[in-house]
């Protein structure tokens, strides 16, 4: 699948500067939610590039390097637990990806949002189903949200051992719901996903 094709038929419109927008850590019950959005130079092939979820940790981390060099612009932000308990999951995530998309310069005149709703992003915008797996910018943003807040759950494991967060990044595996029942919830846990818990 050319993952040019559906972003040069944008193009095609008239469009000059397109963004890619993603998100990691959606379903996680601790942590953030991260976003990235990515302006890559229009026809740039980076061989391997598909949505994250299909590509090893080793080939994200490479894809990762070759993206931040090679993107005309790119932005990453996250939104907070706070955020997320106060907005709710959506909410949350579409504040990131407003951030992501502010940081971006020079500024998208159209951002292409993996997925079906976008209904708290400010910026003309376009909704992609599936856009991690179609199109080139919206695959590069995916790659960069998930490196960047894996790296994140990485580093908050040192602060939190016990819960083995560099392991599952803090998504309900079985290790991670035991951790739970013996510890509890520390700072970093989304009080409103441990409902199950109870």
């Amino acid at each position: 699948m050319d993952l040019w094709e559906l972003e040069n038929q944008i193009y095609a419109e008239g469009y000059v500067t397109l963004c890619g927008v993603d998100e990691a850590g959606r379903g996680p019950l601790a942590g953030p939610v991260c976003a990235a959005a990515v302006t890559l130079p229009r026809g740039l092939e980076l061989p391997g590039l598909d949505d994250s979820k299909r590509l090893t940790e080793r080939q994200r981390e490479a894809l990762y390097e070759q993206i931040v060099e090679e993107a005309r612009s790119f932005g990453i932000a996250f939104a907070t637990v706070e955020e997320i308990e106060r907005l709710n999951i959506l909410g949350a995530t579409y504040l990131a990806m407003s951030r992501a998309i502010e940081a971006l310069d020079p500024p998208p005149e159209l951002a292409l949002i993996d997925g079906n709703r976008s209904a708290g992003i400010q910026v003309p915008n376009r909704c992609i189903v599936k856009g991690d797996g179609r199109c080139a910018d919206i695959a590069a943003a995916s790659i960069l949200a998930k490196v960047t807040r894996d790296r994140y759950m990485t580093e908050l494991a040192q602060q939190y051992p016990e819960y083995g967060f560099e392991r599952h990044k803090g998504y309900g595996t079985k290790a991670h719901y035991a951790a739970l029942r013996t510890y509890g919830p520390c700072p970093i846990h989304r009080p409103s996903f441990l409902k199950k818990l109870h």
